[in-house]
C-alpha cells in the first residue's frame, strides 16, 4: 500500500519520506488542492479529521498518515494550542503569531514561563485509526533570539538547553522534537500496515 501524507507541507514530507525510507506522497499530487476544515478539539481531533477526510477520497489502497501540532502554554489556560497556527488571527503570519503569545505572556508580568509542544500524529487505513503523540518539554521567554527554524521557536529553549530552538543545530532540533517522537512511535504502526 501507498503511503499519503495528508499535508502539503514540503518539510514535513522530506522528514516522513527519510523516516519511511520509501516514498511518501503528498495528497496534493493526487488529489490537487483541498481545504480540509480542522474543526476539532485536540490535536488528535484535527490529525484524524485530515487523515480520514484523504482516506474517503483515496480508498483502500492507501496508508493515510497526518499530524496536527502546537504550542501550549499552562500560564495562559493551554494557549495557543490547536489554534497556534492561526493564534493572531486567520491569515497571520509566524511572526504574527510570535508576537501576540509574547504579548499574552508579558501581560501576565514574566519574562519566562514553562510551555510545550505537542505533535500527534493520525494513521488511517483499511484495517483501522491509530494516533501517537510527542511532546518536547521546557519555557518561552518573551523576546526572540534566533533565526534557524519557524513559528515559535525563536522564544522555545527546551529542557536541558540554555538556547532557543531559533539558535540551536538542526540536527540537535530533530532528535529532540516533538514530531521526532511521534514519528518513532508511527513507524512501527506504518510497517505493520504496509505488511498486511
Amino acid at each position: 500500500m501507498k503511503i499519503v501524507l495528508a499535508t502539503g507541507n514540503k518539510g514535513k514530507l522530506r522528514e516522513f519520506n527519510q523516516m519511511c525510507q520509501d516514498e511518501v506522497i503528498s495528497f496534493s499530487k493526487l488529489l490537487g488542492d483541498l481545504e480540509i476544515v480542522e474543526d476539532g478539539d485536540s490535536f488528535k481531533a484535527n490529525a484524524l479529521i485530515k487523515a480520514r477526510t484523504i482516506y474517503n477520497k483515496l480508498g483502500e489502497d492507501y496508508i493515510v498518515v497526518s499530524d496536527d501540532s502546537g504550542i501550549s502554554v499552562p500560564l495562559l489556560g493551554g494557549e495557543p494550542g490547536i489554534y497556534s497556527a492561526r493564534y493572531a488571527g486567520e491569515g497571520a503570519s509566524d511572526r504574527d503569531n510570535l508576537y501576540k503569545l509574547i504579548d499574552e505572556v508579558k501581560a501576565k508580568g514574566v519574562d519566562k514561563t514553562p510551555a510545550y509542544y505537542t505533535a500527534s500524529i493520525a494513521i488511517v487505513s483499511k484495517y483501522g485509526e491509530y494516533s501517537v503523540h510527542g511532546w518536547m518539554y521546557g519555557d518561552i521567554i518573551s523576546r526572540p533570539i534566533g533565526e534557524n527554524g519557524f513559528g515559535y521557536d525563536p522564544i522555545f529553549i527546551p529542557s536541558g538547553y540554555q538556547q532557543t530552538l531559533g539558535e540551536l543545530d538542526e540536527d540537535v532540533k530533530k532528535s529532540i522534537s516533538h514530531r521526532s517522537k511521534a514519528l518513532q512511535l508511527a513507524k512501527p504502526i506504518i510497517e505493520m500496515l504496509r505488511k498486511n
